[in-house]
C-alpha cells in the first residue's frame, strides 16, 4: 500500500513540475561566459538555477555575478511599459503615444536648433547589432555628429595605444589558452581575480607551469596575492615605472635586436630619451625601489615567452594612452609579440566594450573600425548605407565632452541607451546639473536608473535572456548569444526601438530590419575590408561552432586567433615605439596640505559598473550592500579614522560619505573606493574632469582628497 501511494504522489509531482532551459551568455564582464538558466515550476512557484556551459573561453566556469544574473532580469523594478514624466511622476503610456512624442520632440529640436542639437549616448553592454544600428541611427536617422558611449571610459587609452603602436586594436593579441605558456606575465592595474574571475584559472595554470607573475598595483588585491612580485606603484606613476623597466632591460641587454631591426621603428629615439632620465628620478616618482624595478625587468627580459596585460588602473589616467604605449615599448624591445604565448592584452571591462567601438559607437569611428574622417572609409560606409558620402556627419566629441556641450546649450536632446552617465562620468555633480538642462531626454533601459530618473520618457527594453545577438569578448572572439525567453509585457529589443523611431522620422527605408541576424548581415558588409573585418562570420557558422576571432575576411577563413605573426597593420608593416616622459607631459593633481591623500577607484567582485543591475540582485547586493574606503591603519590613525566607521571623503569637486576599512594591503599615501554606488556614495563626484589629450579618457584613478570622521 505504501509503495502504491509513493508511486501515486511521484506521478502527481511530475505532472505538477515543468522545466524550461534558456541558453545564453552572462550579461556582465568581457569574458562573456556561456551559461544555461534552468527554470523549474512546481505548481505556482518557480525556481531558477544558472549553470555554466562548456566553451573555449570560460570552459564552463561562472562567477558569482553570472550565477545570479537572472535575479535582476526578474526583478519587480523592471520597466515593462513606456513611461512618460507628468508633473514629476512617471505615468504609463502606450507605445503609440511614446513614439508620437519622440517624433514631435525630435522634429522640434532639430528644426529649431539644427540636426546636431540631438545626441546619442550608448552603452558597452549592447550587442554588436544594437551598437552598429545605434551608430547608423545617429548618422543616418538623426544626421547628428554627436554620438559616443560609456566604453570611452573603459578602454579608450588602450585602444588608442594599440592602434598607434600596432595599427589595430583588439583586446588580446592572442587567445586565452596561450597565457598558460607564458614564462613571465606582467599585470598592470588589473585585478582579474575580482573583475574577471573566470579568467583567473589561465594565470593559475601558468604559475603551475613555472611562470613568474608580476603585478603592478597600489593595492595588494586578490590578484596581487598570487604574484611572484607585487610592485606597489604610486597611483599615476605607471609611465615612469615603464621607463624604469625599459632602462633596466637596455642596461642588462635583454633585447631582441633582430626583431627590433626587422619589425619596429623608434628604438633609437626611445633609448636616447631614457638616457636623459635617472633611475633615482624614477624611484622617487614611482615610490618603487630601484632593486625591485631591476628584478622585474630581469624576470621579464630573460623569459623566452611573456605577455603584458593592462586594465583600468593604468588606462583610466590623463596620461593613460602614453603609459600603455610605454608598456608596449617593453613588449617590442624584447620581441614578445606575434609568437605563441607572447603578446598584449587590454582586459576589457564591459560585456561588449570591444564590439561597441569596432562598429560605430565612438565619435570618430565607422563600422569595421574605420575612421569617420577618412574619405575612403566614408565612401565605403555611405555606399553600404545607401546615402551620399557628403551626408555622413563628421567627427563628434567624446562622452564627457558631449555633456559639456549640453551644459553650454549646444546639445538640446539625447537618446540614451544602456548607460547611466550621471553616475559613471567624472565630476558627477556637474554631469547631473547638465542633464537637467536637456529639453528632451529619452532613455531605453530595463530600470529607472539614476539618469533615467531625469528622463522625459523611458522606453522598456529586453534583457540578456530575451535579446538575441552577437557579442565580441576580450579575446576578439565573436560569439552568438542565444536568448529564447519571451520578452516581458511591452518590452522591445533595443534594435526594434531604433527601427520604429527611424520609420517615424521618415528614415525607415534605411532601417527595415526584422531580426538581429539581418542587422548582422549588413554589419558584415559594412565591416568588410576594415581593420575589424567580420565579413566571414555568419550566424550559421556561429551556431555550429564556439565563436570566431576577427579579422575573418571570408566565409572559408577560420578567424585570426593570433595577431602580428608576420607583420603589423601599419602602412610599413612595422610597429612603432615612442619615447614617453615620466609624467607623459599631462598635469595631474598632486597631494597638498588641504588634500593630502591620493584616491584611486575600482571594482568589487559582486557588482558591475554603476550597479543598476547588480544592486537589484539580492544575493549580490548582500555581499556588498554599501560602499567603503580602504585606508592603511597608519594613515587612518594619522587622520583620526576608526575602522568600520562612517567617514567623509572630500576633493575640490565634492564629497561623499562611506564606511572605512583598515587594511595594510594599500599604500599609506593612498585610499581606495569602489565605483558601483550612486548619490551620496558615488565616488565619481570627487573625480576631476581632466581628460587624456589623445583619447579623451578621464583620470578616474587619481585625484587628491582629504578624509575625516563623521
Amino acid at each position: 500500500m505504501t509503495e502504491l501511494l509513493l508511486k501515486y504522489f511521484r506521478t502527481k509531482q511530475r505532472e505538477a513540475e515543468t522545466e524550461k532551459l534558456y541558453d545564453t551568455q552572462c550579461p556582465f564582464c568581457s569574458m562573456q561566459c556561456k551559461m544555461r538558466l534552468i527554470e523549474q515550476s512546481v505548481v505556482t512557484r518557480k525556481t531558477y538555477r544558472a549553470v555554466g556551459r562548456d566553451n573555449p573561453t570560460s570552459q564552463g566556469r561562472l562567477c558569482v555575478k553570472g550565477l545570479n544574473a537572472h535575479q535582476h532580469a526578474f526583478h519587480p523594478d523592471r520597466v515593462k511599459y513606456p513611461l512618460l514624466k507628468v508633473d514629476g511622476e512617471f505615468k504609463r503610456i502606450s507605445w503609440e503615444e511614446a513614439l508620437e512624442i519622440i517624433k514631435q520632440k525630435l522634429g522640434k529640436i532639430q528644426s529649431d536648433y539644427g540636426t546636431d542639437a540631438m545626441s546619442v549616448y550608448g552603452g558597452g553592454s549592447l550587442t554588436n547589432e544594437a551598437a552598429y544600428l545605434l551608430g547608423k541611427f545617429a548618422r543616418v536617422g538623426l544626421k547628428t555628429k554627436y554620438i559616443d558611449y560609456n566604453g570611452r571610459f573603459c578602454m579608450s587609452s588602450a585602444a588608442s595605444a594599440a592602434n598607434q603602436t600596432f595599427g589595430i586594436d583588439r583586446g588580446l593579441t592572442n587567445s586565452l589558452p596561450e597565457i598558460s605558456g607564458a614564462q613571465c606575465i606582467i599585470l598592470v592595474g588589473t585585478n582579474i581575480a575580482e573583475c574577471q574571475p573566470t579568467m583567473l584559472p589561465y594565470f593559475e595554470q601558468a604559475k603551475e607551469n613555472g611562470s613568474h607573475i608580476i603585478v603592478i598595483d597600489p593595492r595588494e588585491t586578490a590578484t596581487a596575492k598570487m604574484a611572484d612580485l607585487h610592485i606597489k606603484v604610486k597611483p599615476g606613476a605607471d609611465a615612469a615605472l615603464a621607463n624604469g623597466l625599459l632602462k633596466m632591460l637596455i642596461e642588462e641587454n635583454c633585447l631582441d635586436k633582430p626583431f627590433m631591426e626587422n619589425r619596429t621603428n623608434g628604438f633609437d629615439e626611445v633609448k636616447a630619451h631614457l638616457s636623459s632620465i635617472t633611475m633615482e628620478e624614477i624611484e622617487e616618482r614611482t615610490g618603487v625601489p630601484i632593486a625591485q624595478i631591476r628584478k622585474a625587468a630581469l624576470m621579464f627580459g630573460k623569459a623566452n615567452t611573456g605577455m603584458i596585460f593592462t586594465a583600468r588602473g593604468v588606462e583610466q589616467q590623463t596620461d593613460g594612452y602614453k603609459a600603455v604605449r610605454n608598456f608596449l615599448n617593453i613588449l617590442l624591445i624584447t620581441g614578445k609579440v606575434g609568437r605563441p604565448s607572447c603578446g598584449y592584452g587590454a582586459v576589457t571591462g564591459q560585456g561588449n566594450g570591444q564590439g561597441g567601438r569596432e562598429h560605430g559607437l565612438k565619435a570618430d569611428q565607422l563600422p569595421g573600425y574605420r575612421s569617420i574622417e577618412n574619405l575612403e572609409h566614408r565612401r565605403h560606409t555611405a555606399s553600404v548605407w545607401g546615402i551620399p558620402e557628403q551626408e555622413l556627419p563628421r567627427k563628434g566629441v567624446s562622452a564627457y565632452e558631449m555633456i559639456e556641450k549640453i551644459d553650454t546649450g549646444e546639445i538640446k536632446g539625447m537618446l540614451l541607451m544602456g548607460s547611466n552617465p550621471i553616475v559613471s562620468n567624472p565630476n558627477a555633480d556637474f554631469v547631473k546639473q547638465a542633464f537637467q538642462k536637456l529639453e528632451f531626454l529619452v532613455t531605453a533601459d530595463m530600470f529607472i536608473s539614476e539618469t533615467a530618473k531625469l528622463a522625459d520618457l523611458i522606453l522598456p527594453v529586453t534583457s540578456y535572456l530575451e535579446n538575441e545577438g552577437t557579442m565580441t569578448n576580450l579575446e576578439g572572439r565573436v560569439m552568438l548569444r542565444q536568448a529564447s525567453r519571451p520578452r516581458p509585457d511591452e518590452a522591445k529589443h533595443d534594435w526594434e526601438v531604433l527601427c520604429e523611431i527611424a520609420s517615424l522620422i521618415g528614415r525607415g527605408q534605411f532601417f527595415s530590419f526584422s531580426s538581429a541576424e539581418e542587422i548582422f548581415n549588413e554589419l558584415r558588409v559594412a565591416s568588410r575590408g576594415g581593420a575589424a573585418d567580420y565579413y566571414g562570420i555568419t550566424y550559421e557558422r556561429l551556431r555550429e561552432g564556439t565563436g570566431i576571432f576577427w579579422p575573418c575576411p571570408d566565409l572559408n577563413h577560420p578567424g585570426t586567433e593570433r595577431l602580428f605573426e608576420n607583420s603589423f597593420h601599419r602602412k610599413d608593416q612595422k610597429a612603432e615605439m615612442i619615447p614617453v616622459s615620466n609624467d607623459a607631459e599631462v598635469p595631474k593633481e598632486i597631494p597638498n596640505q588641504d588634500y593630502p591623500l591620493l584616491l584611486t577607484t575600482g571594482r568589487v567582485m559582486s557588482h558591475y559598473l554603476t550597479g543598476v543591475q547588480t544592486r537589484r540582485s539580492p544575493v549580490l547586493a548582500a555581499r556588498n550592500f554599501e560602499s567603503f574606503m580602504e585606508i592603511h591603519p597608519k594613515a587612518a590613525q594619522r587622520y583620526g579614522i576608526e575602522d568600520q566607521s562612517l567617514i567623509k571623503i572630500e576633493s575640490k569637486r565634492g564629497s561623499i560619505i562611506v564606511r572605512s576599512r583598515w587594511t595594510e594591503e594599500i599604500r599609506e599615501d593612498t585610499v581606495f573606493v569602489p565605483f558601483h554606488w550612486a548619490e551620496g556614495q558615488n565616488v565619481n563626484k570627487l573625480i576631476s574632469d581632466d581628460l587624456d589629450p589623445a583619447c579623451r579618457m578621464p583620470g578616474f584613478k587619481l585625484c587628491s582628497v582629504r578624509v575625516e570622521s563623521v
